[in-house]
């Protein structure tokens, strides 16, 4: 069982979602799922029992959840989560998820994602014209895609992906999201880490480091926050994606970012979770982007850790084993990173401090298993790619960042116990949580820039 103790008034014990609900995410009640395995029930059922029976006091022609009391509003939100909880639990029935993780045939689909992502590069739909502006982040979800699968980039594709980005570059360092577009600093944490991707000699000295420190200054404001382009808007993304280029390509920290500390602490909410600025909603994207961002600064502890640890582990789904993006939203596979690599990082910060008495190293503060099921049995779609959630299309953006989530549920960064759920072939490559590019395409660039 993974825990951590706190010894404060306010003590958290985290639970994995196992255990918080039911062997396999199908019960709110323990004592009861116990009942049901020993009659010979599996979880599954005995849950769709449950709601089935709930159906009798319902109006409607499908049964409520089983945590729906008869009194309860029916809303578009209950409906959305009950139809998505509805989708999963067809799959996991279908797929019987409760077998040994590793007798499970549910595997990875590599070669249709491979096919997929290397799609992009000769033809998008027309749906993706309203990403003209994201041409670098484009190249990056399918590089790094490609690169989590073990997969080597053609040489084709490196050649067409170092022409995009050179052309994205404008005369201030920085890059636009298209050619002839304004420098904005997301434009430009995607256009420096798809480059890390190809990761030959030619495509990093594609990067003007001169040039782009200067636009990093110009970027940093007063208050410590950074704006994502000139006059644009700042938020916890824009210090992210400066401090995460600055540290990659061995632009000294300080003075740069000496403010952003204690700016970035001020997005902390109530809840735990980070806001985009200072007042606003906990949300998982910002919260990587703010907690990464004090990692890489080495000011972890200049936020509420205990309160961080408590709104992460509740955006875990107890029944679709996925994670949320925030408190009261539907599961969604891009979370599966956004959400779970903050974990290495945050238990990287606890072991260390001497006030968390109990971090376990050999496991985690999530649930690996029903996080990598989620996945598998939920996304992956019969063209490759990877969808957000049951019954949806696929797309670039959440085949990178599921296949970087899965790979973070699968590796132990602070051990040799990875747990890979189905065959072997399931396994893949390890990713830095706080760059998401995989461990060898980090090194090799953070060595060409140091010795550069």
């Amino acid at each position: 069982m993974s825990s951590v103790n706190l010894n404060s008034p306010s003590e958290i014990t985290f639970l994995p979602v196992r255990l918080r609900c039911s062997s396999h995410k199908r019960s709110s009640s323990p004592s009861a799922m116990q009942q049901a395995e020993n009659k010979g029930t599996s979880p599954a059922s005995y849950c769709s029992h449950q709601r089935r029976a709930s159906s009798r006091d319902s109006e409607r022609s499908h049964a409520l959840p089983f945590w729906m009391g008869s009194e309860m509003p029916w809303t578009d939100s209950t409906e959305a989560q009950w139809e998505t909880e509805r989708r999963c639990e067809d799959l996991y029935l279908e797929h019987d998820v409760s077998t040994d993780p590793l007798e499970s045939s549910i595997a990875l689909k590599r070669k249709a994602l491979k096919k997929f992502m290397l799609r992009g590069f000769d033809s998008l739909p027309s749906s993706y014209l309203t990403l003209d502006s994201s041409h670098p982040w484009l190249c990056f979800w399918i590089l790094n895609g490609l690169r989590v699968l073990g997969e080597d980039i053609p040489v084709e594709t490196a050649q067409k992906t170092i022409s995009i980005i050179r052309a994205c570059q404008t005369s201030t360092g920085g890059f636009g999201g298209g050619p002839a577009q304004a420098p904005h600093l997301a434009g430009t944490y995607a256009a420096c880490m798809a480059l890390c991707c190809v990761g030959t000699e030619e495509a990093l000295s594609v990067i003007d480091r001169v040039g782009l420190k200067s636009f990093l200054f110009q970027m940093r404001q007063p208050s410590g926050a950074f704006t994502m382009c000139e006059d644009g808007e700042e938020d916890t993304r824009a210090v992210y994606c400066a401090v995460a280029v600055a540290t990659l390509l061995d632009i000294p920290l300080s003075p740069l970012f000496d403010l952003a500390p204690d700016w970035l602490s001020d997005c902390q909410t109530y809840e735990g979770g980070f806001g985009a600025i200072p007042g606003a909603e906990a949300h998982g994207g910002y919260t990587y982007c703010s907690f990464t961002a004090l990692y890489l600064l080495n000011k972890p502890t200049q936020c509420r850790l205990n309160d961080l640890c408590r709104w992460l582990s509740f955006r875990q789904m107890r029944y679709e084993g996925g994670f949320q993006g925030r408190t009261n939203k539907l599961v969604d596979s891009c979370y599966t990173f956004w959400q779970g690599a903050v974990f290495p990082l945050l238990q990287q910060v606890l072991k260390d401090r001497p006030d968390y008495t109990t971090v376990p190293m050999d496991s985690s503060l999530f649930d690996h298993t029903t996080l990598q099921q989620y996945v598998l049995v939920c996304c992956q779609n019969v063209d490759g790619g990877i969808s957000d959630k049951p019954g949806k299309g696929s797309d670039y953006y959440h085949t990178c960042y599921a296949l970087a989530g899965l790979s973070i549920a699968q590796h132990n960064l602070f051990g040799d116990n990875d747990e890979i759920w189905g065959p072997a072939t399931n396994r893949l490559e390890e990713m830095h949580p706080a760059f998401n590019l995989t461990i060898d395409c980090f090194f090799n660039a953070r060595s060409f820039f140091i010795e550069n």
